[in-house]
């Protein structure tokens, strides 16, 4: 029976898509990861992947449509197949009568047990939360085996390594069985549960699960997994895969992998541990008797899902720009009377809480227009693209890890508008329910660690960026003013850039535009 391919829900609050350009057409075979289509939010643009191998059968929505998420938007299957019901609006047929052909004499001489009675059941997918994401952490389970669903009822919550979405289900009726626990780390476009009628198949549902073979082919012998033997640091090895590795004492990366893309999973490893000569030496201590051999005198604690993604783009900036950093201090006064007149005077002129912070992202968004190699990204070596608007990141700190989302085209708000957006999206972070498109798109960034007494430091690039501020805190300074050694709030703000795209010479042109506004934040509000 033929498949549909849902249109994805790229965010908890998307409802529609409009589809980009189809890159296949009816009649091409497709597997499982082959890139259909691209589709835009509101935000930002994606890639739909397959999630069945077959023949394009039919195409229902195109260039252009807007499309509603979890409704199919093709039909993949044999040809011939059946694919009424798949798409949006139409019923499945009711058959009048089972009117089935006689089966060949070689199936029905077939053990019965060689193709299981009844329905197949449905799987749910771990859904492809963004272009990037290849695994996705499953945080709860809001459904256990045997509770019945619709379509669209919440399963389960899993996390990216930026934001926490919620999967809903693509099926109707009960839940059949649950192939992922709490904490699990899954790839993306793998069935996480089965939904079906009780009775129902599910073989073959599961990762590593080869599905059935037909009645007529049921006497030939299953061909053995391939035995594997060197090891490979590089190999994709699920979580349950790495667990009976650990159990059975064998390196999970010497095995050959059969899930998607290679990925090896728990059979890869049952079947390369049996491969093994009796004698062979142990190559892999089990972690579970390794722990009860002595008491522990420390704690291993694994990187989050957002630690993890902090931890590989700082690696990748440091190791692949030519990254160095000015920094430079203005005078605070004007912007700390201005920020004073507001505490007092703000809520009778409906003004909301404007923090030093978003006075110095106002400024940025301002000076940065006559810096255009600063207001960009290099998307490829050698090539820099330089904004016509300008899209500010804002550093957040949240319980999961840093976040960056984006003030789209801040140097078209108000400072009241650019304070209002930064609270918005700051407190989306810190709810764990941002989405991808909300931590896109950026071409600047402002990181502020001076409420934490920070008096210098050096941010690190956001790649594809090239800038990003660090903004520090305030410490009493002394000048000269009119021959006489005067105290002055001194705010630092240091630069770190990309070499390859600017010099010296730009940047600190940059700095000294901004610090200068900022002095004269009064008059910088008048252009």
């Amino acid at each position: 029976m033929a498949v549909g391919v849902l249109m994805p829900k790229a965010g908890i609050t998307v409802e529609e898509c409009v589809i980009s350009e189809w890159k296949v057409k009816k009649g091409d075979h497709v597997k499982v990861g082959d890139i259909l289509f691209t589709y835009e939010t509101d935000k930002a643009e994606f890639e739909c992947e397959s999630t069945a191998d077959g023949e394009i059968l039919e195409i229902f929505y195109e260039d252009g449509d807007e499309v509603p998420v979890l409704v199919n938007v093709c039909a993949v299957g044999q040809p011939g197949d059946d694919i009424s019901g798949i798409k949006e609006g139409t019923d499945v047929p009711t058959a009048s009568a089972p009117a089935e052909t006689a089966a060949p004499a070689a199936a029905a001489a077939a053990p019965a047990a060689a193709a299981p009675a009844g329905n197949m059941a449905q799987g749910v997918l771990m859904p492809k939360a963004g272009i990037t994401v290849e695994e996705c952490v499953i945080s709860e389970w809001k459904v256990k085996k045997g509770d019945h669903v619709k379509v669209g009822d919440i399963l389960f919550t899993y996390e990216t390594d930026k934001a926490e979405f919620e999967c809903e289900s693509t099926a109707e009726g009960e839940i059949l069985d649950i192939f992922y626990e709490d904490g699990d780390e899954v790839p993306v476009l793998v069935n996480v549960c089965a939904v079906g009628k009780p009775g129902d198949c599910i073989v073959g549902l599961r990762e590593g699960e080869e599905a059935p073979a037909p009645a007529a082919a049921a006497a030939a012998p299953a061909a053995a997994p391939a035995a594997g033997g060197t090891a490979n640091a590089d190999a994709k090895v699920s979580p349950r895969a790495r667990k009976t590795a650990a159990e059975l004492g064998v390196d999970a990366t010497a095995a050959t992998g059969s899930g998607p893309y290679g990925r090896i999973v728990e059979s890869d490893v049952k079947a390369y541990a049996a491969s093994l000569p009796a004698d062979a030496p142990v190559e892999q201590v089990s972690a579970a008797a390794a722990a009860a051999a002595a008491e522990a005198e420390y704690v291993d604690v694994k990187f989050s899902a957002v630690r993890k993604a902090t931890a590989k783009a700082m690696t990748k900036s440091l190791s692949t720009m030519a990254q160095l950093t000015h920094c430079h201090s203005f005078d605070a006064t004007a912007i700390q009377k201005l920020r004073k007149q507001i505490k007092a005077n703000g809520d009778a002129m409906g003004l909301p809480n404007i923090t030093l912070n978003d006075i110095v992202m106002y400024a940025v968004s301002r000076v940065i227009l006559n810096h255009s190699d600063l207001n960009a990204i290099m998307p490829e070596d050698n090539v820099l693209r330089k904004y016509t608007n300008v899209h500010l990141g804002m550093a957040v700190d949240t319980p999961k890890g840093l976040m960056v989302p984006t003030i789209f085209n801040a140097n078209k708000l108000s400072l009241a508008e650019i304070s209002v957006e930064a609270k918005r999206l700051a407190k989306i972070c810190q709810d764990g329910q941002a989405t991808p498109d909300m931590l896109a798109g950026a071409s600047f960034t402002v990181s502020n660690v001076g409420s934490l007494g920070v008096e210098m430091f050096t941010p690190v690039v956001n790649p594809p960026q090239v800038g990003i501020l660090g903004v520090c805190g305030i410490t009493t300074r002394v000048k000269e003013v009119n021959g006489e050694i005067k105290t002055y709030p001194a705010m630092s703000l240091c630069l770190s850039y990309d070499h390859r795209a600017l010099d010296g010479t730009p940047a600190s042109k940059f700095m000294k535009e901004l610090c200068n506004a900022l002095e004269n934040f009064d008059l910088l509000m008048m252009k």
